[in-house]
């Protein structure tokens, strides 16, 4: 009889033991869509400053739940971007605040035509201006506090202050006030046109509010009315909002 050769032993690698109930542990979001995701939250984010927008221009006291049901998400998913009503209407200054500084950065290089310059400035931020007035009375209401406001136009002031003192060199406008304190008379009733525009008590594409400033910037009445004519017949200004 012949003898058979030893086999030689095989090592067969070690099963991990099953544990019962255990899943494996979720993989990591890919690049692509944690991009989507944050795309996603930034139209809800949107949505939802549109909604308070329009909410809060209807009723300054529309709750988060009023707002949440018109951007067409749950009350909780506000929550998830704005810890509160203030800091929902933080979000909402902030937008406005933009806004304005975009309708600076993009107004038209000044001209030697002061009065023109000021007609084409009212035109450029009456849009932003109508677009956020509820920001007005959230203010009265202290909902809004006044630094605040200040912060959100100072870029509209240093702009107007430095057209109103090109006009008073050129004898456009009137000595009685100086350029600061003749802008914030001027912005006063801007914003008290923007009111009665929220109460429904008054309409405007800017045009009227343009002629109201140049007049009371002392333009005469008709050659206030002339000159916004030539300026919107030259090209209204894009709208920055």
């Amino acid at each position: 009889m012949t003898s058979r050769p030893a086999r030689t032993p095989t090592t067969r690698p070690r099963r991990s033991p099953v544990r019962p109930y255990e899943t494996p542990p979720p993989s990591a979001p890919t690049s692509t869509s944690a991009s989507a995701q944050r795309r996603d939250a930034r139209a809800t984010r949107a949505r939802i400053l549109d909604a308070a927008r329009r909410e809060l221009t209807r009723d300054p006291d529309s709750s988060l739940e009023d707002i949440a049901g018109a951007a067409g998400v749950a009350r909780r998913t506000v929550y998830v971007h704005f810890a509160c009503r203030a800091a929902l209407v933080e979000g909402l200054a902030a937008e406005a605040a933009e806004a304005i500084q975009r309708a600076v950065a993009g107004a038209p290089a000044p001209t030697r035509d002061a009065v023109a310059d000021l007609a084409r400035f009212v035109l450029t931020v009456w849009p932003v201006g109508d677009r956020y007035r509820a920001l007005i009375r959230l203010a009265r209401g202290h909902d809004l506090a006044r630094a605040r406001v200040d912060e959100l136009l100072a870029p509209a002031r240093s702009m107007a202050t430095r057209v109103f003192a090109h006009g008073r060199r050129e004898g456009a406008f009137q000595t009685v006030l100086p350029p600061d304190p003749l802008g914030r008379a001027i912005e006063a009733q801007l914003l008290a046109l923007l009111d009665c525009a929220d109460c429904g008590l008054w309409s405007d594409d800017g045009t009227g509010a343009a002629t109201a400033t140049l007049i009371a910037a002392g333009v005469a009445p008709d050659t206030a009315a002339t000159k916004v004519d030539q300026v919107r017949k030259s090209g209204s200004p894009p709208s920055p909002v």
